[in-house]
């Protein structure tokens, strides 16, 4: 004599939501390209700026020791010269590490394109940051030197002396968006249409 059949499924059954076993949630819909490329250039846009005036205002110059044949640099002022180009590093790559590993995050639905998003926003901010430090800080020195009287020390102007500063916010949000592209790449679940044995069900019983 057949048992008759239980009308409630078994808790030990998947639920009958036609998804297999072990797939990954759908991702999430990706933002309209305008807006995902307007907020990116408005944030490196901004940071930029900021970026240029704490170049200007927090980066070690020089000092040219002026006499009657013009300005000289003593050897402690001599490894000041390039104090620009260190903080300009200094302050692209950890700006860049920030928002694009933020920004990287926020559009990775875009998949590789979120990188050349995030590439481009930084180089963006990179041209800002050093005009607005040149627009703050860059005077010529000739004519300072030819002002100034014997003894009185005239500052270095602000100036990048190699183009490889402005590599630094490339290269913090490269680094930024592979950390994090490694990392949810790792955290990913592996799909699979296989079933544990227990999820099987179990034969009638006659």
């Amino acid at each position: 004599m057949t048992q008759p059949q239980s009308d409630q499924p078994s808790p030990y059954l998947p639920p009958p939501s036609g998804v297999p076993f072990g797939t990954p949630p759908p991702p999430e819909p990706a933002m309209p390209w305008a807006k995902a490329i307007a907020v990116t250039a408005i944030v490196f846009l901004v940071a930029g700026v900021v970026a240029g005036w704490a170049w200007q205002q927090f980066s070690p110059l020089a000092q040219y020791t002026v006499d009657e044949n013009g300005g000289a640099l003593g050897e402690e002022q001599m490894t000041r010269i390039f104090g620009p180009d260190g903080t300009f590093t200094a302050i692209g790559f950890i700006t860049a590490l920030v928002l694009g590993g933020a920004l990287f995050w926020w559009l990775r639905n875009y998949g590789p394109w979120s990188v050349a998003i995030v590439a481009l926003g930084a180089a963006l901010g990179s041209g800002v940051a050093w005009g607005v430090g040149m627009l703050l800080g860059h005077d010529p020195i000739q004519p300072r030197l030819e002002a100034a009287k014997p003894g009185d020390l005239v500052a270095a102007p602000l100036e990048l002396h190699t183009w490889t500063p402005a590599a630094a916010w490339l290269v913090g949000a490269a680094l930024a968006a592979a950390i994090i592209a490694a990392a949810t790449w790792r955290s990913e679940p592996v799909a699979t249409t296989s079933q544990p044995g227990a999820s099987e069900t179990s034969p009638q019983v006659h």
